[in-house]
């Protein structure tokens, strides 16, 4: 099920590269492609484009009218939510909401000579949209890791969109919605959503970013969709590697490779070990796990296209390794897990101890879950306040500072060959 590669040579490093990167959304040209008329043809019939791809991609039938989902619906349907589920969502939302509130930045300047202030002005995105997938799986924690980080920065506008029957399907989801006071939701998936929320609609109003995970046709949307919009990022399949010594337990790494093969065929789940021992015991735990999962067919696609146990001579081949990967998830399974955390440079979130599975991060711990795959966490992080908020620069010059600079100024606009540029700074220098 789950494929092993002794990583003694350079080929099967770059057997298991080409694999993950295969998986990267920004080479699939005919998937751009499709994405792109799809775009096109919301910008150009709007709703009516909607409720034809609701009925083409989802198979369900569904008016204009009912595109936004009503006040109404949401608490009809949270209220089949048990208090189990309400209980867990709200703390969740006060984890998350803790966590987010220490990332808000402020706004500063200073004085320099007393002559000029320079300083940042810090303000929030006006309106947001927020993707919330549907598909195979709903989920509510995406609804919380979207929506907190945009309140706690001020957002005024926060629109929701999820595929037509995700509400339904998964009351949580609309519990979260509720809990959370969001107003504005719609029925609308896929590339479509990210089409609606970025140019508008008769119905949807347009955003100014749009923000949250989906499947590779939302991910491709949002790359085409930027520059008319702000996103968070281009996120791919999700992945976890797994950093083991023969002082982990088989049960508790082969659970957390199935918790993430469970997410979708395209997940990846990787183990990265020194011992053989562990190597072997988990490809069989893998195997009698799996038997009772409801998502088995899911779980065996995954595991046999991206999976993998890859055998190293020591953790510091580990750490390379994971560098390498640059993964959205690492979890740290040593007995040296504090060395190895301070050493892995590239990694969306890295969970240390045996007692600390990716799951706890998913739904309840408090940093947020959106974050970068497919190797970009060499450039990007973890979704947060900062995405939901925009620094602007304040500059004030006195006469006599621009009188001092305009020198310097008019210097450097001339190597540019701009003399325009030269002139606003001069004709400030002369005597009125």
């Amino acid at each position: 099920m789950i494929q092993t590669i002794v990583r003694g040579d350079e080929a099967g490093r770059g057997r298991l590269m080409s694999r993950l990167f295969a998986r990267s959304v920004g080479i699939d040209s005919e998937l751009l492609a499709n994405v792109s008329n799809i775009i096109e043809d919301v910008r150009r019939r709007g709703d009516v484009a909607l409720i034809d791809y609701a009925q083409r991609f989802d198979h369900v039938r569904m008016s204009i009218g009912e595109l936004r989902v009503s006040n109404e619906t949401l608490k009809h349907t949270a209220a089949s939510v048990s208090e189990q589920v309400l209980d867990a969502i709200h703390e969740a939302i006060v984890n998350v909401r803790t966590f987010h509130e220490r990332q808000v930045e402020q706004s500063w300047s200073f004085s320099t000579n007393q002559q000029s202030v320079l300083g940042q002005r810090i303000t929030p995105i006006e309106a947001v949209g927020l993707y919330v997938p549907g598909g195979t799986a709903a989920y509510p924690s995406s609804v919380i890791m979207n929506v907190v980080p945009a309140q706690v920065a001020g957002v005024e506008r926060i629109v929701v969109t999820t595929p037509p029957e995700t509400v339904k399907r998964n009351p949580a989801v609309a519990a979260a919605l509720i809990e959370l006071g969001v107003q504005e939701v719609y029925a609308v998936g896929g590339a479509q959503a990210i089409a609606s929320l970025a140019f508008g609609t008769e119905t949807i109003r347009p955003v100014d970013k749009i923000t949250g995970p989906g499947n590779k046709y939302v991910a491709a949307a949002k790359k085409l969709v930027f520059g008319v919009v702000g996103i968070d990022s281009i996120a791919g399949p999700s992945e976890v590697v797994i950093v083991a010594d023969d002082s982990a337990r088989a049960d508790f790494v082969a659970a957390d490779i199935l918790a993430q093969a469970e997410h979708g065929e395209d997940a990846s789940s990787i183990l990265v070990t020194t011992s053989e021992r562990l190597a072997t015991e988990v490809a069989a735990e893998v195997v009698r796990q799996s038997a009772t999962l409801p998502r088995r067919t899911i779980v065996e696609a995954s595991l046999n296209n991206y999976g993998a146990i890859v055998l190293v001579r020591d953790l510091g081949e580990a750490v390379s390794l994971v560098n390498e990967l640059a993964p959205e998830h690492v979890e740290l399974l040593t007995t040296e897990n504090d060395e190895l955390e301070s050493r892995i440079k590239h990694a969306g979130a890295i969970f240390i101890g045996e007692h600390s599975p990716e799951a706890v991060g998913d739904y309840f711990a408090g940093p947020n879950h959106v974050l970068p795959t497919g190797r970009t966490a060499r450039f990007s992080s973890a979704l947060g306040v900062y995405d939901f908020q925009k620094r602007t620069s304040l500059i004030r010059y006195s006469q006599q500072q621009m009188s001092s600079a305009s020198s310097s100024i008019v210097a450097l606009a001339e190597a540019e060959g701009l003399q325009a540029h030269a002139n606003s700074a001069l004709i400030r220098t002369r005597k009125q």
